[in-house]
């Protein structure tokens, strides 16, 4: 496996939906391992050994698709795999229940165990964040913006979680921004779930339902009920254009 370097804090350019906890109090880390780019907020500073995990995650994922081509690319479910190491069964199983392909959970499976890892070796708090998938473990409520591209409701409005509900996955899903597939052109399609492998390929699922942008009204109706066939995600959260629509146990706030 090619090795690369942690990311440089100093150099790091912040991609500009990474406002996850301005005045949190916590410590921001960074860590980059070919196409997983953390993002960690922690009581401690924590990039080396995130860089460690990343690694670490990424080498079983990477020898089940040297074995399993197919792995990386199916856009439908694949059957379970009972011998397959935990974080690759993990998304076998989210893709499965959300109805998409299993790498359609990679980026938030990796950044719920590494979040686990950091919470078992003593961080008291923990968020990580990977492409808009987020890992969080606070003692404290804390509220999450929603990026949405160009939509003018982009960074204006964020979801409010109590600490209750600790560990929770957010995860956003978009047809217009970042790299992932996305067959629908909202401006973002967030999921709240308990598993953040899950709470991805369920964004990725209903961000695929919401279709066309000229559909407006009626893409996010649809992904909203489709949403409701997801076991397992608590809530959802679509924007498109100057539409939002809402689902489930989520508290929207307003950003100023």
């Amino acid at each position: 496996m090619k090795r690369a370097k942690a990311k440089n804090p100093e150099s790091y350019v912040e991609r500009s939906y990474r406002v996850l906890a301005s005045e949190s109090g916590l410590l921001s880390s960074f860590a980059r391992v070919k196409d997983t780019d953390l993002q960690i907020l922690a009581d401690r500073e924590v990039s080396a050994r995130a860089f460690e995990l990343a690694l670490q995650y990424r080498l079983p994922i990477e020898t089940y698709i040297a074995r399993y081509p197919e792995f990386a690319t199916a856009l439908t479910p694949l059957p379970d795999d009972i011998l397959a190491p935990p974080i690759v069964r993990e998304m076998l199983v989210a893709g499965n229940i959300a109805g998409v392909g299993p790498m359609a959970a990679v980026a938030g499976a990796i950044a719920e165990y590494v979040g686990r890892a950091l919470l078992r070796e003593g961080c008291r708090e923990v968020m990580v964040e990977n492409g808009g998938d987020v890992f969080i473990s606070r003692t404290a409520d804390c509220t999450v913006a929603i990026f949405a591209g160009e939509s003018p409701l982009s960074l204006k409005v964020g979801i409010k979680l109590g600490a209750a509900v600790m560990p929770v996955a957010v995860c956003t899903s978009s047809g217009k921004v970042g790299h992932s597939l996305s067959f629908g052109e909202a401006d973002s399609v967030t999921v709240i779930a308990g598993n953040t492998a899950l709470a991805d390929a369920a964004a990725t699922r209903l961000g695929n339902e919401v279709g066309r942008a000229a559909e407006g009204e009626a893409g996010i109706k649809r992904a909203l009920a489709a949403s409701r066939t997801i076991e397992g995600i608590s809530g959802v959260v679509v924007v498109c254009g100057e539409k939002i629509g809402a689902v489930g146990c989520v508290e929207l706030v307003e950003l100023t």
